[in-house]
């Protein structure tokens, strides 16, 4: 396995990528994007490879068999990939989850559950969370460091408005109403406070301030439960709580303005108008209606379309790794990577030392097979490899007006199945984005399936054989077409193209799960 020593690099940076020893001297190479970039000669006995400056971008790095991927921003959380952390007991060994977290190149962590009490961040040195879980500020504060090092940013969880039993008496005159006249709350813990109330605002603002000085967090996960949408707060004022949220955000923005920012949009609401706020990314965690992979295609189009030159990140929690075989559910992960992936968006899944988000209570994780982990590390490593053309701004889907026998300039056809430019069970689902780098086809195999649910059980996904692509021409040169598969390799492969009258024709690889396919004139 190449493990790098960081989840993602800043320019200038040294990058060193552990190796596994061998006998014999060795070539490690470096691709951008299918085109070479650097081979480093790794003597006999070395365990470690440090590899050339790069400039900005996202690099494919392989030793023979094995593969990892590299990033290099001056701002990675331009290119969020987003994990979580929930336990935080005395003495916790923090080195294994570093190295799960750079072997799947997650950039940010989300300290889920970490606080002494929602209305009361920072606790003493040892406590039990509102749910009673065992927590160690020491632990919380090494895991800080430990990710911090590893080239992720720590970002502690922080609920905006909710509010413990012990704390109560001093915050129920900023009570947000149900129409019974008792306060809107989550479960039978805590209640709910307007977040633009003056006097919350102000301490939760401080208690901000606080966490970073005593933790060092890098940012704030800004929490909600996504509901009400409207109430009359304890003095009578009618809310519009969407209105608040985004003072809440302004607020923060203005107190702290170096952290790194994440509101969550609870099935999308209301990213009409957080989105437009400053923040650092536009996270959504969605649920019913929002049931098929179209819906989780419109959450990330949305909210790309809202703010072009913001991440988007979906915490769509796989509850099938808790219900279904194993090689099932590795079958909903993919066409649910596959989707958000080619959407320009990632998701919040993985995290902890090696455990899957099943759950919205993040305590309750799912330890993953190794199976999974090997999976989600060559998908992940393909998705930064590839960051370029998936998550840089700038990426336009041009499906309709690219494809059909009307436009015929791009298109991908069979005689076997049918393709479709949306996502329809038993269909290749095809989709074509015009990238800074040439033009991306995405191909996303629903071919085996009778619905397009992203969390429901799926059928063993069929290869599909007799692809071909077909181009239309631009000039007497002809395009160079090079395919990428996250189950192969982050690397992509040059395929043979022939000229076809004013187009070309290649014939594409078998398709199993999801297949880029980058069009460029080189």
């Amino acid at each position: 396995m190449l493990l790098p020593d960081k989840a993602t690099y800043r320019p200038g940076e040294t990058i060193r990528v552990e190796l596994p020893v061998a006998s014999v001297a060795r070539t490690l190479t470096v691709e951008r994007l299918g085109r070479p970039v650097a081979a480093v000669e790794i003597p006999a006995g070395a365990g470690e490879a440090v590899l050339p400056l790069l400039s900005e971008g996202g690099y494919a790095v392989s030793l023979g068999p094995d593969h990892t991927a590299v990033e290099v921003l001056a701002d990675p959380v331009a290119r969020l990939r987003y994990g979580f952390v929930a336990a935080y007991q005395p003495e916790r060994d923090t080195e294994p989850v570093a190295r799960l977290f750079r072997r799947l190149h997650l950039s940010a962590a989300q300290f889920y559950d970490w606080a002494y009490r929602h209305a009361d961040l920072v606790g003493p040195a040892e406590y039990a969370d509102p749910l009673d879980q065992p927590v160690s500020l020491d632990t919380v504060i090494r895991l800080a460091d430990e990710l911090r090092r590893a080239g992720t940013a720590p970002i502690g969880y922080a609920a905006v408005y909710g509010v413990g039993d012990g704390e109560w008496p001093q915050w129920q005159h900023a009570a947000l109403l149900r129409a019974d006249g008792q306060p809107h709350s989550l479960a039978d813990f805590l209640r709910i406070v307007d977040p633009a109330h003056p006097e919350w605002l102000a301490h939760f603002v401080a208690d901000l301030r606080k966490a970073t000085d005593v933790v060092g967090f890098a940012g704030f996960h800004l929490d909600q439960y996504g509901y009400p949408r409207y109430a009359d707060r304890a003095d009578g004022a009618r809310i519009d709580v969407a209105a608040s949220f985004c003072a809440l955000i302004d607020a923060v923005r203005l107190a702290l303005p170096e952290a790194v920012l994440i509101f969550n949009n609870v099935n999308d609401f209301p990213v009409w108008a957080t989105a437009l706020r400053p923040q650092d990314v536009t996270y959504t965690e969605p649920w019913q209606p929002h049931d098929d992979l179209g819906d989780l295609a419109a959450i990330a189009t949305r909210a790309r379309l809202l703010a072009p030159t913001r991440p988007a990140v979906l915490a769509a929690y796989q509850t099938a790794y808790d219900k279904l075989p194993v090689s099932v559910a590795e079958d909903v992960n993919r066409l649910t990577m596959a989707t958000l992936f080619s959407h320009g968006a990632t998701q919040l899944l993985a995290g902890e030392a090696g455990n899957v988000l099943v759950d919205p209570y993040y305590v309750r994780n799912h330890a993953a097979d190794s199976s999974t982990l090997d999976m989600l590390a060559r998908w992940y490593d393909l998705l930064v490899a590839a960051g370029d053309i998936l998550l840089a701004p700038g990426a336009a889907d041009i499906t309709r007006s690219v494809t059909g026998a009307l436009n015929d300039e791009i298109d991908v056809r069979s005689d076997a199945v049918p393709i479709r430019h949306e996502a329809v069970p038993g269909a290749v689902w095809r989709r074509v984005v015009d990238t800074p780098h040439g033009q991306v086809v995405h191909l996303i195999n629903l071919t085996g399936q009778s619905d397009t649910s992203w969390d429901g059980a799926k059928q063993p996904i069929p290869d599909v054989t007799g692809l071909t692509l077909r181009v239309r021409r631009t000039g007497a040169a002809l395009p160079v077409v090079r395919v990428a598969d996250p189950d192969q390799a982050p690397t992509f492969q040059p395929i043979p193209v022939t000229a076809d009258g004013e187009h070309v024709v290649a014939d594409l690889p078998p398709l199993h799960a999801w297949q880029i396919v980058l069009i460029s004139q080189d």
